[in-house]
């Protein structure tokens, strides 16, 4: 019988913003989750997904529009948050499929939206437990004083950035290019999506970098 793949959801997410405050009564919502599927042991992307997504309290900019790409009308034809999270559960294995996203800042959106909407929290709690902080990863992989912004980070490893950066189905693609090259420098950690026993004969997994980051 063959052993299923270990997998690791890469996400990105675009959410409603303004370039000065928002609008009396609005919040900063997800409209957009770009999600890429990586085998960690063939370590390649297996597949690319978006979703869009719905806002109910915002509306989308044209500064976040100039930014991003999306439009109102097209995020209006999108899926509500309950229904997004649900489909990242029932479709992408997210309760207990091990993820990844540069920065803390889709971890936490996802949990302020998940309370502001009574919607359950689509990545099992507590919030942390199968997320890694790609960013961290890097940064401390490269030694690095600073933490890089995705396109800089593309930039330092020697890989293109493909499609259009602030879209986020093309950046979950290029946030899991990096990943793949941290899998072959031997820093991504391995209890982020290695299936192997640590110290297992084989084991193609990090040397345990933490990947929990603020930031």
């Amino acid at each position: 019988m063959t052993a299923e793949p270990a997998l690791l959801n890469v996400i990105d997410v675009e959410a409603t913003c303004w370039e000065g405050q928002p609008p009396p009564g609005s919040v900063p919502e997800i409209i957009e989750i770009g999600l890429t599927v990586v085998d960690m042991e063939a370590r390649r992307r297996v597949s690319r997904h978006r979703v869009l997504v719905r806002p109910a309290r915002s509306a989308v900019s044209a500064f976040c529009t100039a930014l991003t790409g999306l439009t109102q009308a097209e995020v209006a034809r999108g899926v509500g948050f309950a229904e997004a999270c649900g489909l990242l559960v029932d479709t992408y294995d997210a309760g207990a499929r091990p993820w990844a996203s540069w920065g803390a800042y889709d971890l936490r959106q996802f949990a302020r939206q998940s309370r502001a909407d009574a919607v359950a929290y689509p990545f099992g709690y507590p919030t942390g437990r199968t997320h890694t902080n790609a960013k961290a990863v890097f940064t401390a992989a490269h030694g690095l004083r600073r933490k890089p912004g995705m396109a800089q980070a593309l930039r330092i490893a020697g890989l293109p950035l493909e499609g259009r950066h602030h879209r986020g189905e093309d950046d979950a693609w290029n946030i899991a290019a990096l990943v793949i090259d941290l899998l072959d420098r031997g820093v991504w950690p391995r209890s982020a999506g290695c299936a192997c026993h640590p110290g297992a004969a084989g084991c193609r997994g990090g040397s345990g970098v933490p990947g929990a980051e603020p930031s």
